[in-house]
């Protein structure tokens, strides 16, 4: 029973990460401009982070739940940010990377994304609600930090993969840092706009 506790963590997690988001894209473009080193220590720090994450919204997952207005919150939060981060990406476009980075940097940029990431909220209600109403896992707590530390571990190894395969894309095509920055600061632009029209549908609805 651990041990499928553990790989449903892995599963899920990794399973939640592939779509583009934030976090991956955010990744994508650490790994072009500051190599792949400084991508794992993101990686590592994002993962720690997502364990207490994890941990913390399958404990409070029945009680967010009955908040009436959290999606549209989230929505909102997703707006400020995405558009944050498409600004940053955009303004830094034609920047040269920098030939030696601080390990810290990156560390804590993994950390404060790993805090920053309010679209796991949902994710972990409807999948940790669906788990555990199948009894698939337990509601101990020894269970949870079990499940959690698969979750951090999944985490880890879809944002890897990431990571690889995004330093595969750039020597395989030999694209330049700026079209990577460019696509990067559209696709976060998009993704905000989008959750700008999806409450504009919801208001309308």
């Amino acid at each position: 029973m651990i041990f499928l506790t553990f790989f449903l963590g892995v599963l899920a997690n990794f399973i939640g990460y592939l779509p583009p988001g934030n976090i991956n894209l955010t990744l994508v473009q650490i790994t072009i401009n500051r190599g792949l080193k400084q991508a794992v220590h993101f990686i590592i720090a994002f993962s720690c982070v997502e364990f207490f994450f994890t941990f913390f919204i399958m404990h409070a997952a029945e009680w967010l739940s009955q908040q009436v207005k959290l999606d549209t919150i989230i929505d909102w939060v997703m707006v400020v940010l995405f558009f944050i981060l498409g600004t940053i990406t955009w303004i830094n476009r034609n920047k040269a990377p920098k030939k030696n980075y601080s390990n810290r940097s990156s560390i804590k940029y993994g950390i404060l994304l790993g805090f920053l990431n309010p679209v796991q909220i949902p994710f972990w209600m409807i999948t940790g609600t669906y788990l555990i109403s199948h009894h698939w896992i337990l509601v101990g707590r020894l269970a949870l930090i079990i499940f959690s530390l698969g979750s951090a571990c999944g985490a880890f190894l879809a944002l890897f993969l990431f990571a690889k395969f995004a330093k595969y894309i750039q020597q395989k095509f030999e694209l330049s840092n700026r079209a990577i920055n460019i696509g990067i600061a559209v696709l976060f632009f998009a993704f905000s706009a989008y959750h700008i029209f999806k409450e504009i549908y919801l208001l309308r609805a």
